[in-house]
């Protein structure tokens, strides 16, 4: 009878206990209006960093490796950037013309000295790796792929920084002018001034400003470079020494530079990668698509210009005159007519000769008529024609009889 009376004491303990937090958390959330202000402090402000194309940039990988840069932008610093909303950026394919510059046959960084610097710690190789999303074993080979250029444009990008021994990621605004490593589908992928790793933008609604503009940057003109759908082999850029435009191999470090053999249809000053479509410029002096001839509006009973006219077989027999034909029996389909009608300029050689009378033929009283054809009988012979003679008259039939049948000697 002990077991009844413990039962109902168990619920009671477990509900107590489980109040217990609740009641504490109620009061927690109960606070007053200074709790609540200081959990808003609290949370994680996100921003989108201004680089300047000279500057290394926090938490560098390498040192710069840096061979060639953008001459410095003039103009003033825009006031009251840092901390106002970042807009989305333009998207811009990887091949468009011009959205990338250098000058002939240099690069605009040292691909073999960052191959070095970056493979002489392990860790650090094993983060780049892991940042860039490659193999750790081919981050050499990786790198020497890519093509040395500089950017054309301010330009958003997913940036990593080196703490700690691990690779840390966040948003940036590369200037335009920075030297960067391009891959084969036309984006970004190392910015040489510090060796970071680069991969294209992540969202960031409600993300601000963050370090310090340059002259002459303007929110509404940063671009997000897209990846081509293809690899590319590869890249006009614009020259910066002479305002030309240059061809670069995709991989190699200017040595092949040339003159492309089809150039966008502007001048690289005035090409604005930020207004350029999202795809390659199209070539202007190529020539359009034939297109065939409207041929709707031809009458349907008009010969045609162009098509030459099917000569007719000639006909073997002679032409009808004009006007309605007179009610005579139908000629034999069969056989030639044996007289020529007015329109015939060439006798018919296949006609008996009528100088002998046809009784055949019957006699008609308008000669201008076709007349029914004739059948194709041989003349009748002449009476009392004697026949020809038989072969046993010309030659006899038993010519040996008549010869001896020994001969003397």
């Amino acid at each position: 009878m002990r077991t009844p009376r413990r039962w109902p004491t168990r619920p009671a303990a477990v509900a107590g206990a489980a109040l217990a937090p609740a009641l504490l958390m109620a009061g927690c959330a109960s606070g007053g209006p200074a709790e609540a202000g200081a959990e808003q402090a609290a949370a994680p402000v996100r921003e989108v960093l201004l680089q300047a194309a000279a500057a290394q940039g926090p938490d560098a990988f390498t040192p710069s490796t840096v061979q060639e840069g953008a001459p410095a932008r003039s103009g003033t610093v825009p006031d009251g950037v840092v901390g106002t909303p970042v807009p989305a950026a333009r998207e811009v394919g990887g091949a468009t013309p011009g959205l990338y510059a250098g000058t002939r046959s240099v690069a605009s960084c040292n691909v073999a000295q960052q191959v070095a610097l970056l493979t002489a710690e392990a860790p650090r190789v094993r983060s780049f790796a892991e940042a860039a999303g490659i193999p750790e074993t081919g981050v050499a080979g990786w790198l020497r792929g890519l093509t040395p250029v500089l950017l054309r444009a301010d330009t958003r990008v997913t940036d990593h920084g080196y703490r700690d021994g691990r690779a840390t990621a966040f948003q940036s605004v590369l200037e335009a002018g920075t030297a960067v490593l391009v891959d084969h589908y036309g984006t970004p992928r190392v910015r040489c001034a510090g060796g970071n790793p680069l991969r294209s933008p992540a969202a960031a609604p409600g993300a601000v400003h963050g370090g310090k503009p340059w002259p002459g940057y303007a929110p509404d003109r940063v671009v997000a470079v897209t990846p081509t759908s293809t690899v590319v082999t590869s890249l006009v850029i614009a020259g910066l020494a002479d305002n030309t435009w240059i061809e670069r191999k995709a991989g190699s470090d200017g040595e092949a530079d040339r003159r492309p053999g089809v150039p966008p249809p502007c001048d690289p000053a005035a090409c604005d990668p930020v207004t350029a479509p999202a795809e390659p410029l199209p070539d202007a002096g190529a020539a359009p698509p034939p297109t065939a001839p409207d041929l709707s509006a031809a009458p349907r009973d008009s010969a045609r210009p162009d098509t030459p006219a099917r000569p007719e077989p000639p006909s073997r027999e002679a032409p009808l005159p004009d006007g309605p034909a007179p009610d005579r029996p139908s000629p034999d389909h069969h056989s030639t007519p044996d007289r020529m009608t007015p329109d015939q300029t060439t006798p018919d050689h296949s006609t008996p000769d009528h100088t002998t009378p046809d009784h055949s033929t019957p006699d008609h009283s308008t000669p201008d008529l076709p007349m029914p054809d004739a059948p194709h009988d041989l003349p009748p012979e002449p009476p009392n024609a004697e026949p020809p003679p038989s072969y046993e008259e010309l030659f006899p039939n038993d010519p040996a009889a008549e010869q001896p049948s020994t001969f003397p000697g």
